[in-house]
């Protein structure tokens, strides 16, 4: 039973688990906060609506995966990660203090250091980047791989197709180009220096390779239909390039 404050319209939690809840509450709430705050200047393919969509795929994948459905603990982790890991990502960082963005809110929010830890760890290896790096070598916790998997479902299919195109105009990037390949066998350093690359080409070096790098039974189930939808854009896509559509 909760007690009524003085103003008998307000209940006030006394329960540590109630407590709990509208702390965990409070800290989502901060947290989207901090995104639109902190990705309001980037160009549509990465802005808010990017973290909040990987937020609601990473939370709907979690609960079809047992061992976090039912761990709120978990549940938060996934969460709090999918909405924060674009701050900082060196695509759109403007200065190297950034980096500390997310590391500084958790601390300030009160996040114990176990928490805190999992969340900066699934952020900090996340990126395709780093599995082109074999950082992530087939070891990973079920909070990271929903995390991730959500993150690169929003990369492919309709979506990820619409983002791809944005990212490209955002950068000047030539459309496509024939007589530039796309590059096979990426290091980091290479797949992160795109400069002589075409939008069309960071199809066949990043996005057509997701669906086989899904961690999680629901994602690469997501992925398969999205995976499709890409293929029959890009067939139609080299007919009509070639004047043969």
């Amino acid at each position: 039973m909760y007690p009524l404050s003085s103003d008998s319209t307000k209940i006030i939690p006394t329960s540590k688990k109630e407590r709990i809840r509208m702390a965990k509450s409070e800290t989502v709430r901060n947290a989207e906060r901090l995104v639109e705050v902190m990705m309001k200047g980037n160009d549509a393919s990465h802005d808010a609506a990017h973290a909040f969509r990987v937020r609601d795929l990473a939370l709907s994948l979690a609960h079809e995966e047992e061992a976090l459905s039912s761990s709120p603990i978990s549940l938060q982790i996934v969460e709090l990660a999918a909405l924060l890991h674009d701050i900082g990502d060196y695509k759109y960082l403007k200065n190297p203090s950034e980096e500390k963005i997310v590391e500084d809110f958790l601390e300030k929010e009160g996040l114990d250091t176990d928490k805190s830890s999992k969340i900066l760890a699934i952020i900090k290896n996340m990126g395709f980047k780093e599995e082109v790096n074999g950082v992530t070598n087939g070891s990973y916790t079920p909070e990271f791989g929903v995390v991730q998997d959500a993150d690169r479902l929003d990369a492919i299919g309709a979506i990820g197709i619409a983002r791809c195109f944005t990212f490209g105009g955002s950068r000047n990037r030539v459309l496509h180009d024939p007589n530039i390949q796309p590059r096979s066998d990426l290091s980091k350093d290479q797949y992160m220096n795109k400069d002589e690359q075409t939008t069309v080409n960071h199809f066949h070096e990043k996005l057509l390779k997701l669906k086989d790098l899904m961690k999680t039974k629901a994602g690469k189930a997501r992925a398969e239909k999205r995976h499709k939808f890409m293929e029959e854009f890009l067939k139609e896509f080299y007919l009509e390039w070639s004047g043969k559509a």
